[in-house]
């Protein structure tokens, strides 16, 4: 049973009225100046599920925010990215110093007919946005409020049939920019991505090891990703950036490995290699040795006879 009441946000205009803001100058996008928000929420505690994009860029927020199964608290400046469907749990938390930054927030009808449409699905971080928050140097952050800056400058013009192509063109330098700091925090933050890549190499070690596999079959990518309690989106690009290989070739490596120890220190038979490691069929098992190793199970295991 929900602990919370889940409040469902669905338009711009119904975000506005629950932080008490004026009604947004336009239906479908609304850019707010975060200090001005003032949630209207009775409880301490709330969830919603919002029917829209935001992206959020706020320094001193109040309160513990929760996505997936991370919580944040907002204690620096913080790039953030909530996709359209998403549930949101925040704890308001009283704070001497007001909240500031930008909050832009676009309704899907707004991307509607055009390319970014189908192009914002593929920005990985608006699925482990929050898991993931991005950090950004002074630097990184200005060059975002001037993005921020070019929107407004927009937003409160007259609308006239350029508008929607200028701000939508506004947005995707936003988010390309968002994507170049997203591969600079993977690289120097090496340090907790090599403890993700360390937990994820054990946990591969525990399946492969144990009787997971003869139980449960090959772990899939979201069950991996879900034990580390980050995004399949993330885990993928954390292991791409420090190895060159996505989360299925690092899981297929690993079995290879462990059929390759199997085949050369034991006297089990393909058929129980195959068992032992998920696969219903020894043809299967066969196959996928083959098309990894270049070599059957059989033509291996004569180079150590």
């Amino acid at each position: 049973m929900e602990k919370f009441k889940v409040h469902r946000i669905n338009t711009i205009s119904e975000f506005h009225t629950i932080a008490n803001l004026p009604k947004p100058e336009h239906p479908l996008i609304s850019l707010i100046d975060y200090s001005k928000v003032e949630y209207q929420f009775a409880e301490k505690e709330v969830v919603w599920i919002q029917g829209f994009y935001t992206i959020g860029l706020k320094r001193n927020v109040a309160g513990k925010f929760v996505y997936g199964q991370q919580i944040y608290d907002f204690n620096e400046g913080l790039l953030t990215f909530i996709a359209s469907g998403q549930r949101i749990q925040y704890e308001f938390v009283e704070r001497e110093i007001k909240p500031s930054g930008w909050l832009l927030v676009i309704h899907p009808d707004f991307l509607w007919n055009t390319p970014l449409a189908k192009q914002i699905k593929r920005y990985d971080f608006f699925g482990y946005a929050v898991n993931e928050a991005l950090f950004l140097s002074e630097k990184e952050e200005n060059v975002l409020i001037n993005v921020m800056q070019n929107i407004e400058l927009e937003y409160h013009s007259l609308i006239d049939k350029f508008s929607q192509n200028i701000i939508i063109a506004q947005i995707e330098v936003l988010l390309n920019y968002a994507e170049r700091f997203y591969q600079r925090q993977f690289i120097t933050r090496k340090i907790t991505n090599h403890h993700i890549l360390g937990q994820f190499e054990d946990l591969l070690s525990e399946y492969l090891d144990g009787n997971r596999l003869i139980q449960n079959g090959l772990p899939s990518v979201n069950e991996i990703a879900n034990k580390l309690n980050i995004s399949p989106n993330y885990l993928g690009n954390l292991l791409k950036s420090l190895t060159g290989q996505n989360t299925q070739q690092h899981i297929q490596n690993k079995i290879v490995e462990k059929a390759k120890e199997k085949l050369s220190t034991t006297a089990l038979s393909i058929s129980e290699i195959a068992f032992d490691l998920g696969f219903e069929h020894s043809q299967s098992f066969s196959r996928f040795f083959k098309n990894k190793s270049g070599k059957t199970p059989i033509e291996f295991r004569m180079e150590f006879n």
